[in-house]
């Protein structure tokens, strides 16, 4: 069953009352591993907190460790309550293959961002009933496939008249206490009367054929995102009577995480950038800009800002920014030398030396920076760069560091996610180059941890670096540094802004290895067209192991595609619509001995976002071509395809 946003705060109190009546840890947070999430996770942590109630939160990386969770909490029928944030939206949670087989007085509470809904879940009746999924308004557009869903579901089948008699005999009676458990099943609804003229009307084969189609093209349509997860905790925080400014911030990253990810487009982005506009003006004492607020030791409001497309600018130097910022290399085109010169030329035009460009954002000259905005929207727009901003929200720190915007913090955790610990990178030092992309100095990033666990990647072998662990132990050694990852993140959304800070440099590393391999991958032209989409494979080179993750190779797909968007002759964009072709992009594993597959819609205008059909895709390659797959994630469009089968894979894919 579902829930909708008026209803939100009697989901909540349930999931109370429920652990108040079980034992002390009755009550399980499963987390998806993204940011959204992560936000998510925390504000829930926090209202509940609030009302002494103790829980515990897990971080949950894809099917196979929801499996796994599964059998674990099979041995424990003192849960309560599960919850799963950004987790199960597409699956049949009802199912005896799921949680249909766990006692009645443990109830799954779904609050995730990705659609489509199953069906099952959504409108379920009976037993299905104690799936809860928290709604933004989807189910209530969805009258059409409820009903077919129900006519499915319920109702005689058009070629069931011998197995409905038979049902008759030997169920009469079973199933009258059940009558006010939702709609009726099949066999309620012929032994509900003993009259032939009560019996519900046979559905038609047409009929049949039309309420398939309808679902067919429901599930198949493809993957899109709703409202994000953390919006929907602020939801029932307002409700709650405790919304504050870390809720507040944290949604607002869970906003901000959706639109930079291409999981909403620009109109659903601007509808919520508005509430939380008004939301940081009711909770704060000033809303000016951002970059006029003058800070002081104990601030730490929110303030409305237009900001820059241009990565960590307030933390890099103005040049790398702008170098590294997928909107400025769709429209300059930097991964060659003429879209260099073109940068360096705007530069110039503006009256910004290379020298101050290339210099910390924090040390340039301030005259200069009080004149950037200005001169980006007089002469940017003679380079094509004309939506170079966009609306967002600063937070200040008092005076532990500048104040960050929301971009920022999401960059950061992002990195921590992917890369805190089990890679291997190099950040730049401060003051270590003088010289722009080319040259300079820098270190490998080290994460101190409690437990004095070292930085050491996993080599190809499966062992470290030291050879202290066998290939058996690969799988195992990563899926702790995940987790490990995945709580050092959560913290530095909330205690550890130290963490947050450093951060940023990690960022930036990430960054360059995106447009460092993006730029190769372009100037080599190893963008292959197949039949229907874009295929680029990483096979070598010093970034494969960090693109051997999803998330960094989902950002470099996404580069890719943001890149390109401009760089087709329109005359070609007519004739053969290059322009709209998915993207493709694999990277060697070879550890494991396994490609991971990313899918990219390529929308053809900025901002635009198209429902994704690759996960659909994935599953008929699959079943096409016999290849040995695994969906290590909960994103449908990620894929691992063993090394072998790829070639089978990719030849019967079709999107």
């Amino acid at each position: 069953m579902f829930v909708s946003s008026t209803n939100y705060e009697e989901a909540y109190q349930s999931i109370v009352s429920q652990h108040r009546a079980a034992s002390a840890s009755s009550i399980l947070i499963a987390v998806a591993p993204d940011v959204d999430a992560l936000c998510a996770a925390a504000m829930l942590a926090t209202l509940l907190a609030q009302d002494n109630i103790t829980h515990r939160i897990m971080p949950i990386a894809g099917i196979s460790a929801l499996v796994n969770l599964k059998d674990y909490l099979a041995e424990r029928a003192q849960l309560s309550t599960l919850v799963l944030i950004n987790i199960g939206a597409h699956l049949d949670l009802p199912s005896e293959a799921w949680f249909g087989s766990f006692p009645e007085s443990l109830h799954i509470h779904v609050i995730d961002s990705s659609r489509p809904y199953n069906l099952s879940s959504l409108f379920g009746a009976g037993p299905a009933e104690r799936v809860v999924v928290w709604d933004d308004g989807t189910a209530s557009k969805l009258d059409d496939v409820q009903s077919a869903w129900y006519s499915l579901e319920y109702e005689p089948l058009p070629d069931s008249d011998n197995s409905d008699s038979e049902g008759d005999e030997d169920d009469e009676g079973e199933n009258d206490e059940d009558d006010d458990m939702g709609p009726p099943r099949k066999r309620q609804r012929l032994d509900d009367s003993s009259t032939t003229e009560d019996k519900p009307k046979r559905m038609t084969e047409d009929e049949y054929d039309e309420y398939v189609a309808k679902l067919e093209r429901y599930y198949l349509s493809g993957t899109f995102h709703g409202q994000a997860a953390s919006g929907v905790i602020y939801v029932l925080a307002t409700k709650l009577e405790r919304a504050d400014n870390d809720l507040l911030w944290l949604t607002i990253l869970g906003l901000t995480y959706q639109y930079l990810t291409n999981r909403i487009p620009r109109d659903i982005y601007d509808y919520w950038h508005q509430i939380y506009f008004n939301e940081v003006a009711r909770l704060n004492v000033s809303t000016q800009n951002g970059s006029n607020a003058v800070p002081h030791p104990d601030d730490t409001s929110i303030r409305p800002s237009e900001e820059l497309r241009f990565a960590l600018f307030r933390h890099w130097n103005l040049y790398d920014s702008m170098y590294h910022s997928p909107y400025v290399a769709s429209k300059l085109g930097i991964w060659k030398e003429r879209g260099r010169k073109r940068l360096h030329g705007l530069l110039a035009k503006m009256g910004f030396s290379l020298a101050q460009c290339q210099q910390s954002y924090s040390h340039m000259d301030s005259d200069l920076k009080r004149e950037l905005r200005e001169k980006l929207e007089d002469i940017a727009p003679e380079y094509g760069l004309v939506e170079l901003s966009y609306p967002s929200f600063v937070r200040s720190f008092g005076f532990k560091f500048q104040p960050l915007c929301a971009a920022d913090v999401i960059d950061g955790v992002s990195a921590l996610l992917e890369a805190a610990g089990g890679l291997r990178v190099d950040i730049e030092v401060e003051g270590g180059r003088n010289g722009g992309e080319w040259f300079g100095g820098g270190r490998q990033w080290q994460m101190k941890t409690e437990d004095n666990k070292e930085n050491i990647p996993l080599q190809p072998d499966g062992q470290k670096a030291n050879g202290q662990s066998s290939t058996q132990d690969a799988e195992k050694i990563e899926e702790e540094w995940w987790k490990h990852n995945f709580w050092v993140a959560f913290d530095a959304l909330g205690r550890d802004t130290d963490m947050l800070q450093q951060s940023l440099k990690l960022s930036m590393s990430l960054q360059r290895a995106v447009v460092r391999q993006g730029s190769s991958l372009i100037e080599k032209a190893e963008i292959k067209r197949m039949r229907n989409f874009q295929l680029a494979m990483l096979k070598e080179g010093p970034d494969l192991p960090i693109f051997a993750h999803p998330g960094n190779l989902s950002r470099l797909a996404v580069w890719l595609v943001e890149a390109t968007r401009d760089k087709i002759d329109p005359v070609a964009i007519n004739r053969s619509k290059k322009k709209s072709l998915p993207l493709v992009l694999a990277c060697l594993d070879e550890r494991k001995g396994t490609y991971l597959v990313v899918g990219v819609l390529a929308a053809p205008d900025m901002g635009d976002v198209r429902k994704n059909q690759f996960g659909t895709a994935f599953l008929e390659a699959q079943n096409r071509s016999n290849a040995r797959t695994k969906h290590t994630t909960f994103d449908t469009s990620v894929v691992e395809v063993d090394k072998e089968d790829l070639s089978a894979f990719l030849t019967k894919l079709q999107i």
